[in-house]
């Protein structure tokens, strides 16, 4: 997959804000024993591209009679309207092992979830792994009917992975879990005895008490 790619030589706000008026979007290319390059794309190839490829596709910058292979490594979108800002890419060497962060992508459904009520906890997005960057898998499916039963989880032994791909991640782990769900708690409030006769015995007890004090005051008048 082909990305046309310039070179850029003004820096600072206002040229970056320049360059977002054309529709290009400023970018960096660095990677191991190669010395960084600052430069543009087009914003409508690069959304193009990026939707197809992701960040773990071997993609080919081409400037000018060069060519060369990289991955997109990370993206800045603008926190109000989510459009791209910024791109790194990451220059790479097709005999060289590199390590990449591979998305897990979930299919199907948990028949745990479905029919017994429980809950989905999926405790990873993503998973490290190291290949030449021509084995990169896009994504690993994750494959939820397996989760038939409560309590059952799938771990990352139970990937399937492709030739020449290295897990970086214990094999022990956790990808996702059909959680029991939560027991409806029901809250028991203890009786409480009043002895009513006792209240109102007080009750005339205190009257009598009043009216023998309102007695003796009225005599001593």
């Amino acid at each position: 997959m082909d990305l046309s790619i310039q070179t850029r030589e003004k820096f600072g706000t206002s040229a970056t804000k320049a360059l977002r008026r054309e529709g290009l979007i400023p970018a960096e290319l660095y990677g191991h024993g190669i010395k960084n390059e600052n430069l543009s794309i087009l914003e409508k190839d690069f959304t193009k591209v990026f939707k197809e490829a992701g960040t773990n596709t071997i993609l080919y910058l081409i400037g000018g009679k060069e060519k060369k292979p990289a991955i997109i490594h990370d993206i800045v979108r603008d926190p109000l309207t989510e459009k791209v800002i910024h791109v790194d890419f990451y220059a790479v060497k097709m005999d060289e092992m590199i390590t990449a962060k591979i998305p897990l992508e979930f299919v199907n459904e948990s028949l745990a979830v479905k029919e017994k009520g429980a809950i989905l906890n999926k405790s990873m997005a993503e998973i490290e792994v190291e290949s030449l960057p021509q084995d990169l898998p896009h994504a690993f499916k994750i494959d939820l009917s397996l989760l038939d039963d409560l309590d059952k989880s799938i771990y990352v032994r139970d990937i399937k992975v492709p030739k020449g791909v290295k897990i970086l991640v214990e094999e022990d782990t956790a990808i996702a879990t059909a959680t029991p769900p939560l027991a409806e708690e029901k809250i028991e409030v203890a009786p409480v005895d009043v002895d009513v006769s006792a209240v109102k015995v007080e009750g005339e007890e205190k009257k009598v008490e009043r009216d023998e004090k309102k007695a003796e005051k009225e005599k001593e008048k």
